[in-house]
């Protein structure tokens, strides 16, 4: 019996035009605790306005399964080579839902940034943890772009962490107007997270689903 593949997803709205590689939001613990807690607290946390957990709760609910899949597979044990999937495209979204489960989960995304070095990857992710210990074990691939989803909403952070090479910015919509960057356009046409470019703030307008 073959393994079951890894899931790519093609991908809609703002995103039409990517494919993209996720996991599945509802079970990621860290999800789960953040978006908990941010609700119950009303706190600034872009996590307390999910638009994953709303998504997958309601028109998007079919999609869980594969993004399960996903999940399972990516955090649980290496990809083989016959597993890797092979990315026809210039550039690709990694965590268009969901979050880095583990340090394992990182290894195989870097695995198909690797064996695909014709295509630009980009992740957006807060877990700078698990990036810090695998971009210090293993270096980062010079396709892989870095993208620090900042919880904290309506705070634009500037300077990216360590190893990533932009901050994503989350601000209410009448709020630093001049600095949003990343709001009425699509990812295909703009790709600012996406190329080699001296823009290193991405700011966009909360979306409240």
């Amino acid at each position: 019996m073959s393994k079951p593949a890894v899931h790519v997803s093609i991908m809609t709205g703002k995103l039409m035009g990517l494919k993209a590689i996720s996991t599945n939001t509802k079970t990621n613990e860290y999800c789960k605790e953040q978006n908990s807690k941010a609700v119950k607290h009303n706190t600034d946390n872009i996590c307390g306005v999910c638009y994953s957990h709303k998504m997958l709760d309601g028109f998007r609910k079919n999609m869980a399964p594969a993004l399960q899949r996903n999940s399972d597979i990516l955090s649980s044990r290496p990809l083989t080579r016959q597993e890797i999937p092979r990315i026809n495209d210039t550039i690709f979204r990694f965590n268009a839902h969901g979050e880095l489960i583990n340090m394992l989960h990182l290894e195989n995304l870097l695995a198909i940034v690797i064996d695909n070095p014709w295509c630009t990857f980009a992740l957006w992710t807060k877990r700078v943890d698990i990036v810090f210990r695998c971009m210090k074990r293993y270096g980062k691939p010079k396709n892989l772009k870095l993208i620090y989803s900042n919880p904290k909403m309506g705070h634009i952070l500037s300077k990216p962490p360590r190893y990533f090479d932009k901050t994503f910015n989350n601000v209410d919509v009448n709020d630093f107007v001049e600095r949003q960057n990343c709001t009425g356009q699509k990812c295909q046409d703009c790709r600012l997270c996406y190329s080699d470019n001296d823009v290193d703030t991405i700011v966009e307008k909360v979306k409240r689903y």
